[in-house]
């Protein structure tokens, strides 16, 4: 959520930079201006109310004291109209207050600086790259026809079971898919994450407070009778523990990972690109969260970006490295860079992360800030995290990139989880 000060300060700016998103606030920020103003109208107008009740009340006092009673019963008389006004003011002061509170966060998070102004995915910035795409044999086959070949991944038993997008892992799929997570976390533990196991389900200030609710309900598996959200990722829960808290600046970057399932209700559609494990409703990731300094959130986003690029390249898989444009970064998000990995029988590229820096954004909706030593003012944090990995798209490419006659073969760094160096 952006502060009321910089949209009364810079309300141009902000009008320029989410029109690098494509977004038109002109009437919302404008909007959001009149309440402002009204709102501090009515918020003088209530202490200057409060003020002549001070003022009043120490000469009812005095005027007892002296035993001037008529002059005291007309004063109070006085005080009970005063307080009536100033119940009406204080009763539209609340209605504006949350009319002001609806439009702010009706507002994007303003893209970095870097962020090139462009409408799709295809305006993207390519990064950097690494890895070698390989040449696969005569025979080789998409992961969708691998996994019924092998027996390892189950999509009709997962239909049988809950739907569509809730595969069934069996065997060596069930195995790989644990030696992913073990990998990820222990690499996690070696760059300074300290490893939580948060709730799958949170309420609606969780929600609120990182940005999914209240536009991205359609998103997300509501337990209506307990008015609980399955989080979409567990960078909901992790960040939101940092909520109405305020942290020693000497503390910061807070470091933080969780492996969790996630569940989102993405609207599928047919097609290769959302076939097998490309796209599903249910599926397991790590995620990696830091609370950081706003002085040097910018290289602990570097940071997590070499992070997440060193597991790709101990996996041995070929990726791209995109810095997305205004019309592709998310609503919360500052600056975002996607992470995508070449499936070989595909040909195509598979995204496995976003990693992304959302400034001041989320934490000024949790309240989530700092005191650096000798400073009289708290500030807030800012916020980061990124798919350290998400599975689905890896195991999809591992599959698929590392498939031989004979057999797929298991990437050496993860040969010590699984117990075993090829699928047959």
């Amino acid at each position: 959520m952006l502060t009321i000060n910089l949209i009364r300060e810079n309300p141009e700016f902000v009008i320029e930079r989410l029109g690098v998103k494509n977004f038109d606030a002109a009437a919302i920020v404008n909007n959001i201006l009149t309440l402002d103003r009204r709102r501090r109208e009515l918020q003088s107008q209530s202490d200057g109310i409060q003020s002549e009740l001070n003022t009043l009340s120490k000469q009812i006092g005095l005027m007892m004291k002296n035993g001037e009673k008529d002059a005291a019963e007309k004063a109070k008389e006085s005080v009970a109209t005063m307080k009536e006004q100033q119940k009406s003011y204080i009763d539209e002061l609340a209605a504006t207050e949350e009319e002001l509170k609806n439009e702010i966060v009706k507002l994007p998070n303003l893209p970095h600086a870097s962020v090139a102004p462009g409408k799709t995915a295809d305006d993207n910035v390519i990064v950097r790259s690494g890895g070698t795409v390989p040449v696969l044999h005569s025979d080789a086959a998409p992961h969708w026809d691998l996994i019924k070949k092998y027996d390892i991944i189950d999509f009709d038993l997962g239909i049988k079971l809950t739907g569509a997008g809730f595969p069934v892992y069996k065997g060596k799929g069930a195995k790989l898919q644990r030696a992913l997570v073990n990998f990820f976390l222990d690499e996690g533990e070696k760059a300074g994450y300290r490893e939580i196991e948060p709730p799958i389900m949170v309420n609606k200030d969780s929600g609120f407070g990182t940005g999914q609710l209240p536009d991205k309900e359609g998103q997300m598996y509501h337990a209506t009778l307990d008015d609980f959200y399955m989080i979409p990722t567990a960078e909901v829960p992790v960040t939101n523990i940092y909520r109405d808290v305020i942290l020693d600046g000497s503390e910061l970057p807070v470091r933080n990972m969780a492996y969790t399932p996630c569940f989102r209700r993405e609207a599928g559609s047919w097609g290769a690109h959302v076939r097998g494990l490309n796209r599903l409703h249910q599926f397991d990731k790590v995620e990696i969260v830091q609370i950081a300094h706003p002085d040097n959130s910018y290289e602990q986003l570097e940071e997590m970006v070499k992070h997440v690029e060193g597991l790709l390249v101990k996996l041995g898989l070929p990726y791209r490295i995109l810095r997305l444009c205004g019309g592709d970064i998310s609503f919360t998000s500052a600056l975002t860079y996607d992470f995508e990995v070449f499936s070989a029988a595909q040909q195509r590229w598979l995204e496995v992360s976003s990693t992304s820096n959302f400034e001041a954004f989320q934490a000024n909706r949790l309240k989530c800030r700092f005191k650096d030593k000798g400073d009289k003012q708290t500030r807030l944090c800012h916020t980061l995290n990124g798919s350290a990995l998400a599975l689905p798209r890896i195991v999809a490419a591992i599959l698929e990139n590392f498939q031989t006659p004979d057999g797929i073969i298991i990437p050496e760094v993860l040969r010590q989880y699984t117990r075993f160096d090829i699928i047959d």
